[in-house]
């Protein structure tokens, strides 16, 4: 006969207590963790890209400038070199003129939370961004033989080889991986101008040689440049770029050969020079390696 083992009140009760302060206890909601403010990693630090884009300049010109220094004094040459003088003191646009920009630039950028200061260089080839023109002109020569004229083709170009600059950029984030900004600073380019002049008398009745003047400035100009871009994060250390840039490299003047002319007993000496101006406009994109990953920075918007 098995023995009943007796369970007296007082255990009973520290069971159900035991019992209930379990069940309780697996019934009581779980805290979730607390959510870390977001992060990002940050524009501080170096950069290194590649650009590419266009070039263009508007209807800049170019001026001639002619001076009479000698006559002969023979058969009116105070006449003749008026027409001379007059014909080839002129200005001639170039008209617009484009081409192709590409190089590559680098960097640094400070962030001061949704602000970014930085400082960058570059430089780029430049292809067909050349413009040119040309211009006739004729003066009747009154009274010296009849109705002769002095008739004048002038040819003139303009064109950008390369261009540099060294720019301060300053932006804001508008959200983690997009920045806006405006940039501006030293700018450095090789230009070129040239300058052709052709004069003769029609009709060539004294067998007058036709006579020309040439000159040509090829060289590195520096001025300033200014703009204002966009560059989205799009990708671990990557980001891209769209930029536009004015620059003016300023103006120079170059000698032009003098127009020297013998048409018969007359002989005359006229001193030419031309000046350029040189400026235009980039649009350009491009893409940025930073090698700042890994240094995360708190993002407050």
């Amino acid at each position: 006969m098995r023995s009943l083992k007796f369970i007296g009140p007082t255990a009973i009760a520290v069971s159900t207590v035991l019992g209930m302060g379990a069940a309780n206890a697996a019934d009581l909601p779980v805290k979730a963790p607390p959510i870390a403010p977001p992060q990002i990693y940050g524009w501080t630090g170096f950069y290194a890209g590649l650009n590419a884009g266009g070039e263009w300049f508007g209807s800049s010109s170019v001026s001639t400038t002619s001076v009479p220094v000698f006559n002969a004094g023979f058969g009116g040459a105070d006449l003749f070199q008026g027409t001379i003088t007059t014909l080839s003191n002129f200005t001639s646009g170039v008209g617009n003129a484009a081409g192709f920009i590409g190089g590559g630039q680098i960097g640094y950028n400070w962030q001061f939370n949704s602000w970014l200061v930085g400082l960058e260089a570059d430089i780029q080839g430049v292809a067909g961004a050349r413009g040119s023109a040309t211009t006739f002109g004729s003066l009747v020569i009154f009274p010296l033989f009849g109705s002769q004229s002095t008739t004048q083709t002038a040819s003139v170009s303009r064109s950008l080889n390369y261009l540099g600059t060294v720019r301060g950029r300053v932006g804001i984030i508008a959200t983690p991986t997009i920045l806006a900004y405006a940039t501006g600073g030293f700018a450095y380019g090789g230009e070129g101008a040239s300058t052709n002049i052709t004069q003769a008398l029609v009709p060539n009745s004294i067998s007058t040689p036709v006579w020309s003047g040439t000159g040509a400035f090829s060289g590195t100009r520096i001025g300033w440049t200014a703009g204002v871009g966009g560059e989205w994060m799009f990708a671990r250390n990557w980001s891209a770029k769209l930029e536009y840039l004015y620059y003016d490299l300023g103006s120079v003047t170059y000698g032009v050969s003098p127009l020297i002319t013998a048409a018969g007993p007359t002989f005359t000496v006229n001193t030419l020079s031309s000046s350029a101006r040189f400026n235009g406009n980039i649009v350009r994109a491009g893409i940025n390696y930073h090698f700042n990953w890994g240094s995360p920075v708190v993002a407050r918007y």
